[in-house]
């Protein structure tokens, strides 16, 4: 189930993210999660609008951060991973939100190869991430 998320839940999605980041992130450094997951919950989850996937034991194993068109975040708990909650969390943007846009890190290659299975199409390249780190950044669009 696939339901809105408040500033209630902000622990748990940070939890959620770092659990993601540290499975799928290896490139980034100590420093720079700890950077990330400060900015992140001070600034970036209310820039967006947050929706969840909860599991039929009702807990909170995803989450999704949109601005107009575009995706911002989306990360799965490493629990959760390879069961289709990231592929619901995406058809629910595309189709119940209308996105077209999602940016992801050139060095997740999950990531990368996930958007690309599910029609994303890269656009345009960044040497550096929003932040000026030296994470490479691929702008993707909805084919």
């Amino acid at each position: 189930m696939i339901k809105a998320l408040e500033k209630k839940h902000y622990v748990q999605i940070i939890q959620i993210w770092e659990n993601a980041v540290r499975a799928t992130h290896d490139f980034l450094k100590e420093e720079d999660v700890q950077f990330y997951k400060q900015k992140i919950f001070d600034e970036y989850l209310d820039a967006v609008d947050l929706y969840g996937y909860i599991n039929p034991s009702g807990t909170l194993v995803g989450f999704l951060g949109l601005s107009q068109e575009a995706i911002q975040m989306l990360f799965i708990n490493s629990t959760a991973r390879g069961l289709g909650v990231g592929k619901k969390l995406l058809h629910f943007a595309i189709q119940e939100k209308g996105i077209k846009y999602v940016d992801v890190n050139e060095q997740n290659e999950q990531a990368l190869g996930f958007y690309q299975h599910m029609g994303f199409v890269v656009t345009d390249r960044s040497a550096t991430d929003d932040a000026g780190k030296p994470y490479p950044v691929l702008s993707m669009v909805l084919k």
